[in-house]
This record gives C-alpha cells, sequence and structure tokens, in this order.
C-alpha cells in the first residue's frame, strides 16, 4: 500500500474527493464484495503458483522436499507480508493515559469527546477510534482505516492520510477521518485506497496486544450486523 489517497473533506452533501474523483467506481456493499473475492482469488493464486510445484517436486522424488518446503514458505511469506502491510497502514495513536501533556493531549481529548462512552473507553485501552456503519464496523488510526465486514469475517485495509497533515497529533488527523466518515461513508470508501482483504484473522495475528483489543470489539460489533 504504497500509495495513500488524501483524507476526504465533507461538504453538506458528501466530499469533496468522492465528488472529484468522478472516474472512480463509487463504493458500495457490491464493489467491496466484488473487491474481496479479488483478494481471495489473489490469495488462491500465489498458493496454487507455489503450491502446485512444491507437490511435482515432492512427486518426482521425494528428496526434493527442502526445495518444495522453501517454495511453500515464500507462498506463506508473501500472504503473511499482504496482511502485514495491511495492520501498518493502520497506526494507532497511543493510549491517552501515556499521551505526552500538550498539543498531542488535548488532540486525544478532543477526540474522546467524538465517541460514545464504549467507544471511548476502547480508545482510551486500544488508540484506535471505532465507528459503525452501513457497510460495517470501521477501525480508525493516523494513515487508514480497517473495515470489518458484517459477520465479522473478513476485512478490508484502506490507506488514507489527512492533507498536508504531517505537523497535526495524531489524534487530530483520527478525528478528521472519522468526522469524513460520518459525514459520508461510501465517499470515505471511495476515496480511500483499498490496499488488502481477507481474513480477519490473517491481520489479528499482525496486531499488538492492545490493537487486537480494538479489532476483537469491532468483529464482535461486526458480528450483530446482518450479513447482507
Amino acid at each position: 500500500m504504497s500509495s495513500q489517497a488524501a483524507a476526504p473533506v465533507a461538504l453538506g452533501d458528501g466530499l469533496v474527493e468522492a465528488q472529484r474523483l468522478h472516474w472512480r467506481e463509487h463504493a458500495s456493499e457490491a464493489t467491496l464484495r466484488r473487491d474481496g473475492r479479488r483478494w481471495t482469488l489473489w490469495t488462491v493464486g500465489v498458493l496454487v503458483s507455489f503450491g502446485a510445484p512444491a507437490v511435482v517436486l515432492l512427486a518426482l522424488n521425494p528428496l526434493l522436499f527442502p526445495v518444495a518446503l522453501i517454495l511453500v514458505a515464500h507462498a506463506w511469506l508473501i500472504c503473511r507480508l499482504q496482511a502485514g502491510r495491511a495492520v501498518t497502514s493502520v497506526l494507532a495513536l497511543a493510549p491517552r493515559q501515556k499521551a505526552a501533556p500538550g498539543p498531542d493531549a488535548v488532540a486525544l481529548g478532543l477526540l474522546g469527546d467524538l465517541l460514545g462512552h464504549e467507544d471511548r473507553e476502547l480508545m482510551q485501552r486500544t488508540g484506535m477510534a471505532t465507528q459503525r456503519g452501513r457497510l460495517g464496523v470501521w477501525l480508525l488510526g493516523e494513515r487508514g482505516a480497517l473495515l470489518i465486514w458484517p459477520g465479522g469475517r473478513r476485512i478490508f485495509s484502506f490507506c488514507v492520510r489527512v492533507g498536508e497533515g504531517d505537523d497535526l497529533p495524531a489524534a487530530d488527523r483520527v478525528a478528521h477521518l472519522l468526522l469524513a466518515l460520518r459525514e459520508d461513508e461510501q465517499g470515505f470508501a471511495t476515496v480511500a485506497n483499498l490496499g488488502f482483504s481477507g481474513a480477519v484473522w490473517r491481520c489479528r495475528v499482525r496486531m499488538k496486544p492492545r490493537q487486537r483489543q480494538a479489532l476483537n470489539a469491532a468483529r464482535a460489533a461486526a458480528r450483530e450486523m446482518r450479513v447482507t
């Protein structure tokens, strides 16, 4: 996910960037479902591309097991790296109790004011902001967002950043993304760059313990949503 879309700016009737990117297909449940299938096919393609030669080598000569193992390990590494990049693209905030005094602490407090009681407590523990939407449950970080699909089995990773916001406190960047998401969820998903889609567990194993708490809470909420 080397490229990152600029953070959307809200208008009264949607997001400016979503309107400007008229050549992009507007994100919806159907487009995300299609993109998820494409990522699944890509993953299967990687496994088959390296797994099939490994099986052939073993069939030809069991002594070639080390070479076959290398091929299988290569496929596993590619899939692991993709999930790892999906996680690292969403940089979590430091928990509030560890925030340094000054602008960072003030920004983190303002972000907490945007959240409900339970979400505020979760943000304090994990440093990640959550938002329930029509497309699923979102986890927001400094440079991106994770979307847990209804049912809690699939996750999408989106890269997005606040334009000219490198000097902003981390919490301000998250708050900016949160407000844009609330203004126009589908526009937000349209502007952001989809960098990964796959099973939730693939991202979970690459997360830090406190990030997993946020993911577990979001996944539990996503399981309560009706799968369309």
